[in-house]
């Protein structure tokens, strides 16, 4: 009887103690339940750190703001662009990275007018996370069955995390209720959501990011929304003389504004024989036109010509900043 009554004694301690962690230390079904609530009912957060892609390597931060907003701000090979997602529109910005995916002149030259805006028209392939950012999937991709190991006591930025791992990545949960998702490490060799070798860190849970729609911004789709692109058509020097009149006409294959500064054109009189610049003078192109539409400018070389020189001009476009 008494050795029952130890038996039962025994069993009941540690029902106690299994229920009450006199150590500290949460339920794994706790750290994940807390983990999967935070990416389906936080208002926001942020996902920041590295992954491969497309044989690259990235950088990347990206905000999350529901229901259906984001900010992201990828960098590969000293190259950013940035977008803004609200729904089902997307805004863009980062020239180099732009100019860097357009090969012929006339590109080119759009992308250089258009600066540093944010623009839309073009799309551009960015990481879509909906296994790391959606409390469902994320549970079904690394928790329950997927987690094989358990690690106390690990550290995420100087906050106390437990390590939950298995075969698809290392997964840190806060040690502290609400028990929040700080970083996902993914396993070498394993591939979700189209990146690889990814190292994440969540924070700023139920920030305020101000994500909205940039106000101005080029359509590229519609390139009258661009600032004004001038091209030499024709360069007339019929009154070059002494001094030199000479006059260009110009098509604009963008817009009539946006630009941080009016249009020049530069001409050049080049002797034949020697290549010697003999003079230039430059026009600015005031007012400017909408697109498609021809203007001229002209100005006047003090040089005195020689016999078959050579005029030249080109337009420069300061488009936006």
């Amino acid at each position: 009887m008494r050795a029952q009554w130890k038996a039962v004694l025994v069993f009941a301690l540690a029902a106690a103690l299994a229920a009450c962690n006199p150590f500290g230390l949460p339920s794994t079904r706790a750290l994940e339940t807390g983990a999967a609530n935070m990416l389906t009912t936080a208002s926001s957060f942020q996902i920041a750190g590295r992954y491969q892609a497309a044989g690259a390597d990235w950088t990347v931060v990206l905000q999350v703001a529901r229901p259906d907003a984001q900010r992201l701000v990828v960098s590969s090979g000293g190259q950013t662009v940035e977008a803004i997602v609200v729904g089902p529109n997307a805004f863009f910005r980062g020239q180099q990275f732009l100019a860097s995916h357009v090969t012929d002149a006339r590109s080119q030259a759009v992308v250089k007018a258009a600066g540093n805006a944010w623009w839309r028209g073009i799309a551009v392939s960015l990481p879509n996370l909906p296994d790391l950012t959606g409390g469902a999937a994320f549970r079904s991709a690394f928790l329950g069955p997927a987690v094989t190991k358990r690690t106390d006591n690990q550290s995420v930025d100087g906050v106390d995390a437990v390590e939950l791992s298995g075969a698809r990545a290392d997964v840190f949960i806060g040690s502290a209720a609400p028990y929040p998702l700080l970083r996902v490490r993914l396993k070498d060799g394993v591939t979700v959501d189209g990146i690889a070798n990814a190292d994440f860190v969540f924070s700023h849970i139920n920030a305020d990011f101000g994500i909205a729609e940039p106000t101005s911004v080029i359509d590229f789709s519609n390139v009258s929304t661009l600032p004004p692109i001038y091209t030499v058509q024709t360069v007339d020097t019929s009154r070059c003389g002494s001094p030199c009149v000479i006059s260009a006409t110009l098509k604009n294959l963008g817009g009539p504004t946006g630009a941080i500064a009016p249009s020049t054109v530069t001409f050049s009189m080049t002797d034949p024989v020697s290549g010697k610049t003999l003079g230039t003078c430059a026009a600015t192109v005031q007012p400017d036109v909408g697109f498609n539409a021809t203007t001229a400018v002209s100005c006047t070389i003090t040089a005195t010509p020689v016999n078959a020189a050579v005029v030249t001009a080109v337009a420069t476009n300061p488009g936006h900043g």
